[in-house]
């Protein structure tokens, strides 16, 4: 009788997923900059006594977002902020501009086209300077368009504000592959986009759709779990156990029917672990503030 093979156990996400020592600051848009800037300042903190580099790729005005970020991080406590101004794809692939993120302990990216960061910078040498940034145990962070490009697929464009129509497609396109098998929305309940992130997530069930609220972040450390943090809710969509979608099947003018999608909805203090795919409760206090009584933020 011959030997029974050994099937090979398939890849969990844990096993392809950036071994990187870092963490992520995502951001659904328009975190606040006049109040307690509770999000920023969990950035800046990460970069005091280091450097902090305002990256504006995306934006179509780069001074006037530079100078406000700046001024705004300079506030926080951050003494060394530098700009990263790309602007070309030829710029991308110099070594002078990947220099300014050599000792960087933070990258932020700004708002604006996520289409732009990416196409300017995908397997650039800058590209690989942020990879390495978080692999050193760094932080890379990103607001609305800046949270997009976070994840391996990015949500580029889609109708938002009504259910989806299986003729309205969903534009998506690689991301950074900084968050794997993950495509994130941002502006999410302001901008009534649960319906394009649920279309996104029926086209590939392989990913979990997180819809990020406006002055709302979420924290994400080792590729292992997420913290939120700040005013909004964040949105986390599983369809890995959908168990049926018309997507291909019906006409295309008829509304997308999905079933059996798993939503959770996160506050601030809660957790996801990416893992296993299951919410957490908040830490307790007494173990969050640490034994000194002296309250402690995400790592």
């Amino acid at each position: 009788m011959a030997e029974k093979k050994k099937v090979k156990r398939a890849p969990t996400p844990k096993d392809i997923a950036p071994k990187g020592k870092g963490s992520l600051v995502i951001i659904g848009g328009h975190e606040d900059k006049e109040g307690d800037k509770k999000i920023l300042r969990l950035v800046a903190d990460r970069a005091k006594g280091k450097k902090l580099v305002v990256a504006t790729v995306a934006t179509e005005e780069p001074e006037e977002t530079w100078h406000e970020y700046r001024a705004l991080f300079t506030e926080l406590g951050v003494q060394n902020v530098e700009h990263l101004n790309i602007q070309t794809r030829e710029e991308a692939l110099s070594d002078e501009c990947a220099s300014y993120l050599q000792d960087a302990a933070v990258v932020f990216f700004t708002g604006g086209d996520q289409l732009k960061i990416t196409s300017q910078l995908g397997d650039s040498v800058v590209y690989r300077q942020i990879h390495l940034v978080l692999e050193n145990g760094g932080t890379v962070a990103g607001t609305s368009a800046g949270a997009s490009v976070m994840s391996t697929t990015m949500l580029v464009a889609g109708p938002g504000e009504k259910s989806p129509e299986l003729e309205e497609a969903v534009h998506m396109a690689p991301g950074f592959g900084l968050l794997p098998d993950a495509v994130i929305d941002q502006h999410f309940a302001e901008r009534g986009r649960i319906g394009r992130l649920l279309a996104a997530i029926v086209q590939n069930p392989r990913l979990l759709g997180i819809g990020i609220d406006e002055d709302t972040s979420i924290v994400v450390t080792g590729n292992e779990q997420f913290e939120v943090v700040g005013n909004g809710s964040v949105y986390v969509l599983d369809a890995s156990k959908m168990s049926y979608s018309n997507l291909v099947e019906a006409d295309m003018e008829t509304k997308l029917s999905t079933f059996d999608i798993k939503l959770h909805l996160l506050s601030e203090g809660y957790r996801y672990d990416l893992q296993n795919r299951r919410p957490c409760l908040p830490e307790p206090k007494e173990k969050k503030n640490g034994k000194n009584g002296k309250k402690k933020g995400p790592k």
